[in-house]
């Protein structure tokens, strides 16, 4: 974070300043990062004491200030040993600050600010723009999944007078938040990625959710960039309702930055990309022809940020998986594949992950599917899990092991299909699956573990690897 004094820390968050008995004053500079998880906290940060649904956390700013907080932002005075500022609420406050140190650092005329939607691949993207954007210059981008009204400024936060780029997932469960995000760092360049049925249940359908996920273009600027995915239907649309300048990727032979001759295999996907007249060959390790989308639109960023269309392709050659738990390879032992994906999962991902487990098994092994729950589907749920029974039985998936209460329809729907005969297996738990699978993977196999986070079949998938490493 930007150095800041007490009191400029205050006014920003329209908050009440409560000195403390460390002996600072108001114009005690404050540069560390902040935080909202008191067993985060180093020396010299903030903690934002925020109220969550579950707990409340005031109860540990104590423990906050014993490992080394410099001030505490509250909603009620806790702990005087250090300063504090009072405010109406915390969460608003952590936004309102980030807002301010954007603004700061923007107006300086250094920072470029990247800003990331879309219902699938916003973290892959964002490594692979974070890795071109590091070419350019000092890099923030989100951590993990930081892409809500808390991760959002948090990431933001990170910005000093030295970053060059902003990159930052902006993710939405309601309406309205994703402008909420575009409004503390407005996006030079704004890119948005697909519009599908992840967390359909919180929105309300795949409408509304086109009209949430458009929120970033509409409050582009003219002077900004939107890039667009030419292959998506409900994306595409969104060039109508935007001011910026469009840029388009995808397979479509309209796009501005495209790919041909696809291949997949075990060991990445090759393609040749396309852009501004120039094309070049591209070895992405990353699994999955459905990560060569997530390839495109950050190439066509890196192309914006000003690297040559050499050095995107250098950078996407240099990633090596999509981001932990997502096509994570693992496994080798008798040549056994394990390919965690369970950090999350949509319909469209799940098909997309089923699709490249068919087309990257090994002829002399079989295809063996682990699958759990998709979870914010809300009314499509059952719709969705059945769909994808189905789905793995007409790719001729050899085994389909399900896992979780919340997947069952998935593995009713694959027996009712009627062209299996055992071969889709239910298991409650993640022990029983695990115990099962030890026993019967074959030499040459290859697994796909895929899940919402919420199911933790991603820890499966880890046990799994380990056990066949």
């Amino acid at each position: 974070m930007i150095d800041m004094t007490l009191a400029e820390i205050a006014e920003a968050m329209s908050g009440t300043l409560v000195l403390g008995a460390d002996g600072s004053t108001a114009e005690t500079i404050v540069r560390g990062i902040s935080q909202t998880d008191s067993r985060e906290v180093g020396p010299g940060q903030i903690f934002f004491a925020r109220r969550g649904e579950e707990t409340d956390g005031h109860r540990f700013a104590a423990q906050a200030v014993d490992a080394g907080a410099a001030l505490l932002v509250v909603e009620r005075e806790v702990d005087d040993r250090v300063p504090q500022i009072v405010v109406a609420e915390a969460t608003d406050a952590l936004g309102a600050l980030a807002t301010e140190v954007v603004r700061r650092v923007r107006g300086r005329g250094n920072l470029t600010i990247v800003g990331i939607t879309g219902s699938n691949g916003k973290t892959t993207t964002k490594n692979l723009i974070g890795a071109m954007a590091e070419r350019v210059g000092a890099t923030v981008a989100s951590e993990k999944s930081f892409n809500n009204e808390v991760g959002g400024p948090l990431t933001m936060l990170r910005v000093d007078d030295d970053t060059r780029t902003l990159v930052a997932e902006m993710g939405a469960s309601a309406k309205g938040e994703i402008s909420r995000l575009t409004a503390m760092a407005p996006p030079h360049i704004g890119v948005v990625l697909t519009v599908g049925l992840a967390h359909a249940g919180e929105f309300g359908g795949i409408e509304t959710t086109f009209r949430t996920k458009s929120e970033m273009v509409q409050d582009l600027p003219e002077t900004a960039v939107a890039v667009l995915n030419r292959d998506d239907a409900y994306v595409s649309k969104m060039a109508e309702l935007t001011s910026a300048r469009v840029r388009w990727f995808g397979l479509h032979p309209e796009a501005d930055v495209r790919a041909t001759d696809i291949e997949s295999s075990a060991e990445g996907t090759r393609f040749t990309i396309h852009a501004d007249g120039e094309s070049l060959p591209v070895f992405f390790r990353v699994l999955g022809e459905h990560h060569v989308t997530n390839a495109l639109a950050a190439a066509a960023v890196g192309l914006e940020l000003g690297l040559p269309l050499a050095d995107v392709v250098a950078s996407l050659e240099g990633a090596t998986r999509a981001a932990r738990w997502r096509m994570e390879v693992m496994g080798g032992r008798d040549h056994i594949t394990i390919i965690n994906d369970a950090y999350n999962a949509s319909p469209d991902s799940m098909a997309a992950g089923l699709r490249t487990l068919a087309q990257i098994a090994r002829p002399e092994g079989r295809t063996v599917a682990v699958l759990g729950a998709m979870s914010e589907l809300g009314e499509y749920s059952i719709e969705e899990h059945i769909r994808i029974g189905l789905q793995a039985v007409r790719l001729r998936i050899s085994e389909l092991v399900v896992v979780g209460a919340e997947a069952r329809h998935l593995h009713i729907s694959a027996i009712n299909e009627g062209s299996w005969d055992g071969e889709s297996v239910f298991f409650e738990d993640q022990d029983s699956a695990f115990e099962y699978l030890e026993r019967t993977l074959r030499p040459e196999d290859t697994v796909l573990v895929k899940s919402s986070n919420a199911a933790g079949l991603r820890l499966l998938g880890d046990r799994l690897g380990e056990a066949f490493a």
